[in-house]
């Protein structure tokens, strides 16, 4: 069985040259990413098999080298450029955020949402703030269930000292959708609470993210 060739004017590069990144699909603009396909399958249904195999688009972001090396077609260095494509996007739009002002606790929940509300694992992130409470820095810090094993204290303040940081607020996601803070949730928040007071960087908030609402502890004075 043979490729079907794709005429010049149809193929994703030149769309895009033409007609601007905005006209292309997904499945296009991975296409330019692979740059190739394998063997009787083309560039454009190799992208699809990885969206597929995804689910959705969103769910790239849980991609890593072992996962995308299950998809027939994608060998180490195809998985290299797109993980290396998605890095390069995060680390454009962590840089954007640094202009800005966090003033209450659902622009905490509005800046991080898209990060984690499609995540099937939980995401525990740390904004590290000035002294007017604009973002520094926004930080995955860990991926899995939150504990005190897992989360450590020492991981969320060294990064408040590298980054020169007068406060910090604390996120992550539940992924059942269920905000209700579980006894470890409130556990670490009690830990990290008391270690930024003696730190004299003091934790703002403690947000939990589930399906398009959250819970603040400071909301709730639980904080």
């Amino acid at each position: 069985m043979l490729i079907k060739e794709i005429p010049n004017e149809e193929r994703p590069r030149e769309r895009l040259i033409k007609y601007g990144l905005d006209s292309l699909s997904n499945e296009e603009l991975l296409s330019i990413i692979l740059s190739t396909g394998y063997k009787n399958r083309s560039c454009k249904e190799l992208s699809i098999d990885i969206i597929n195999y995804f689910e959705n688009i969103n769910n790239l972001r849980n991609a890593n080298i072992n996962n995308l090396s299950k998809i027939k077609g994608v060998g180490v260095s195809k998985a290299s450029n797109i993980l290396a494509s998605i890095e390069l996007g995060r680390r454009v739009f962590i840089n954007n955020d640094n202009n800005i002002k966090i003033t209450s606790s659902k622009d905490i929940f509005n800046l991080i949402k898209s990060d984690v509300e499609n995540n099937k694992q939980e995401y525990f992130y740390a904004l590290y703030l000035d002294n007017k409470n604009k973002l520094i820095e926004k930080r995955l810090l860990f991926i899995g269930t939150i504990n005190q094993s897992l989360v450590h204290p020492r991981e969320v303040f060294k990064y408040a000292y590298i980054n020169s940081a007068s406060s910090i607020v604390i996120v992550h996601n539940h992924p059942s959708g269920d905000i209700t803070p579980s006894k470890e949730d409130i556990n670490i928040t009690s830990v990290l609470k008391e270690l930024g007071s003696i730190n004299k960087i003091p934790i703002l908030d403690h947000i939990i993210i589930g399906h398009n609402k959250y819970y603040s502890f400071n909301e709730e004075l639980m904080l």
